[in-house]
């Protein structure tokens, strides 16, 4: 949800506002007992006219997965990093 905050920020929106935006929006999901990726750009657009067809890529899973790329992170690259450097610790301590 952070990330619909941060594109209606990047539309313009001061970043307040896209906060109360969202948060209506995931109070209102969370009623019906609905996750993010169900929304329709319809839908999106009823809470902000900001929304574009773009921003449905924020409510997938893999947008979530892939843009988490800090040490630590979720995406694969950087798990792909955190392993390399556990299995060297690994190494380490066995040998």
């Amino acid at each position: 949800a952070t990330d619909l905050a941060d594109y209606l920020a990047k539309k313009g929106l001061p970043f307040r506002e896209a906060h109360g935006v969202v948060g209506r929006l995931v109070k209102k999901l969370a009623e019906e007992g609905r996750e993010l990726e169900s929304l329709s750009l319809e839908e999106l657009r009823a809470f902000s006219p900001l929304f574009e067809e773009d921003a449905l890529w924020l409510l997938r899973l893999e947008h979530a997965i892939h843009a988490r790329t800090s040490y630590g992170g979720t995406a694969p690259e950087a798990v792909r990093h955190q392993l390399e450097e556990a299995r060297a610790r690994l190494a380490e301590e066995e040998a």
